[in-house]
């Protein structure tokens, strides 16, 4: 048969190196799983371009990858005809047999068996240190991927602590010494308790049918709304039509929009008002007189200034950010979606809100492959920590990962999603017990879902953890433990930067980008406050526009971005009840995390681990490289 072999890799343009051992181990491949020689010269054809590989020789340093490969095509068509079949793998049966190892250490300490169990142990950190062993649908890590390789694992990069740290796990008697017994008996502490607020747009839903008159609408009451919280907070005057000729200083609300195509300039700035004040006509804005300002097309702004000539509002203020209503208890319940019984019949807790959490964004997988080994790495990681929730943000299925480009694949983006995503999710949360917690929150890059912003939730058909993954929309606002916390996956903070002009200040006083750009999302009461939007992003105003908008400061906002990861308190100010024009100002502060991308490019990105105690001043915090 080995002469067999050979034929059909040379019938398929391929030479053999080293070819007494190729040939062996390809004879031992057809005889294990009962393989024809041309069988197996395909799946190795699938094998050399899903790795990419440059030389058309047959090498036997490849030869492990492509047992993997074997091994992955046999597992998949078991669970094809029995979907309901569980596919142990070795990393189970390494968790399984892992006390029996100790006791035969034990027994045995002097004789050679020691040895072989001694190299196992070495030979992977996360088999055993990352109890990597849990997911049953986790790749055989003997193949070496560049990150596979990495020698930077959880490094913290960036550290924000303003709170003494404390374990979330339930202590374990002194006796335990071993880190594995550590990891299969800990559990996670109190379960947190979980409310979604909204649940549109639902899965399902029409889109791409937005008309003009959408898009106008939308545009028309996000002017009015801000116009109106501006003179709800008392300190502003009702506001008038910007195009008017006036001498006096006047106060004016509208949105600031680019005078033709291109990238807003000093010379292209217009401030359009609303129908009802102005008939939805423009006026050239003047930021001449203004020390400092930051703008962008679609920023809804309140203006102080004159127009003496009726063509040029000369701007002597520009008021940012739009004041937040006063808080009446958020939503109503039926717009809100408990996961929690006591959620509903407690209602809000007089004890301080807590709540420890990590935070990752896909892609959840190198370009070079679709292991998913960040992913795996990530669940390890959290089985250690054991956070009362892990909230994941997508693409899961990147479509811009070469082999989805490519269309490489054998299986469908849903498959894809379900067996190297969901698995691994579920076995996560099995092996954790009730408490542990996963939520998903799409993204406009996953090439199994719809492609539309606002994205209704991902369906994932889990009965029976429903209560455990939990999928919400794109954007979303939840509270868990009494924080509310908002995200976004549409990189609107990259998309702000390309966008935005500014003017710093003369006294040469430091500024953040980064946290004037995350400053505009809490301003604007919106997720996505851009308009015209950045191509490439679906904005559809026909379904769910209210699902864009921000009601109340959340305690964390989370925007995961292609820009450099940070994690960052935001203080927002805005003039306090029942003062003066002059008097002081209250100031409300924000997180904003952006974790970063969990892989980038052939190597591992970084995530966040935070623990929220009270207040955003009260929080610990890492950025971590997986």
């Amino acid at each position: 048969m080995e002469a067999q072999i050979k034929a059909e890799f040379e019938k398929s343009g391929f030479t053999i190196d080293d070819e007494e051992q190729v040939l062996s181990k390809c004879l031992t491949f057809c005889i294990n799983y009962k393989l024809a020689p041309l069988d197996l010269v395909s799946s190795w054809e699938v094998y050399y371009l899903n790795r990419q590989l440059d030389d058309s020789t047959v090498q036997n340093v490849e030869m492990e990858g492509f047992l993997l490969h074997l091994q992955n095509e046999q597992k998949e068509a078991f669970i094809k005809e029995e979907p309901n079949l569980h596919v142990y793998s070795i990393r189970d049966v390494d968790m399984f047999l892992n006390d029996e190892q100790e006791d035969i250490k034990e027994s045995f300490l002097d004789t050679p068996t020691d040895r072989p169990f001694a190299l196992h142990h070495e030979s992977s950190d996360s088999l055993h240190g990352g109890h990597g062993g849990i997911f049953s649908s986790g790749k055989c890590s003997s193949l070496l991927t560049p990150f596979g390789q990495r020698t930077n694992k959880f490094v913290i990069q960036v550290t924000v602590n303003n709170h003494p740290i404390e374990n979330n796990a339930v202590e374990q008697p002194e006796e335990v010494e071993h880190e594995d017994d550590i990891i299969r008996k800990v559990q996670p502490g109190k379960r947190c308790s979980l409310l979604v607020h909204g649940s549109k747009p639902e899965p399902g839903c029409r889109f791409m049918y937005d008309r003009i008159e959408d898009r106008f609408n939308s545009l028309e009451n996000r002017i009015e709304r801000c116009a109106s919280a501006f003179v709800a907070c008392g300190f502003y005057e009702e506001p008038v039509d910007p195009t008017v000729a006036s001498q006096r200083s006047v106060f004016a609300v509208g949105m600031i929009v680019c005078d033709g195509e291109g990238h807003l300039n000093e010379k292209s700035i217009l401030l359009q008002s609303s129908v009802e004040r102005s008939g939805g006509r423009r006026v050239r804005l003047d930021l001449g007189k203004l020390s400092h300002y930051s703008i962008f097309p679609g920023q809804v702004v309140g203006i102080t200034g004159n127009n003496p000539s009726g063509h040029y509002l000369i701007a002597s203020e520009i008021i940012d950010p739009v004041p937040f209503p006063v808080p009446a208890d958020d939503l109503p319940s039926a717009k809100r979606q408990a996961f929690d019984e006591e959620s509903l019949t407690n209602g809000r807790s007089s004890m301080l809100a807590e709540l420890s959490l990590m935070i990752a964004a896909g892609p959840f997988t190198t370009t070079d492959n679709l292991l998913f080994e960040p992913l795996t790495e990530l669940l390890s990681y959290a089985t250690r920590k054991q956070p009362q929730l892990l909230v994941l943000l997508g693409p899961f299925v990147d479509s811009e990962h070469p082999e989805v480009k490519k269309g490489s694949l054998h299986r469908s983006f849903q498959e894809v999603f379900h067996q190297e995503i969901l698995r691994r999710l579920q076995d996560h949360v099995e092996y954790m017990g009730s408490d542990a917690r996963v939520l998903l929150v799409p993204s406009i890059r996953d090439a199994n879902h719809d492609f539309v912003f606002p994205q209704p939730s991902l369906e994932i058909n889990s009965a029976d953890l429903k209560h455990q993954i939990i999928s919400l929309t794109n954007p979303a606002i939840f509270d868990a433990n009494e924080v509310k916390i908002g995200c976004c996956t549409v990189d609107i903070l990259k998309q702000l930067s390309g966008e935005e002009i500014s003017r710093h200040p003369k006294d040469g006083s430091s500024v953040d980008r980064l946290s004037r750009l995350a400053t505009h999302i809490i301003s604007q009461h919106s997720f996505y406050p851009l308009y015209p939007p950045t191509e490439g992003v679906p904005l559809d105003f026909s379904i769910a526009p209210e699902a864009l908008s921000i009601p109340s400061i959340p305690h964390i906002l989370i925007l995961p971005s292609d820009l450099s990861p940070f994690i960052k308190v935001l203080s927002l100010k805005s003039k306090g009840e029942g003062e003066g024009e002059g008097e002081r100002k209250q100031q409300t502060s924000c997180i904003c995390v952006n974790p970063g991308r969990l892989a980038k490019g052939i190597g591992g990105g970084t995530f966040v681990e935070l623990n929220y105690h009270g207040s955003p001043d009260m929080t610990n915090a890492s950025i971590i490289r997986i």
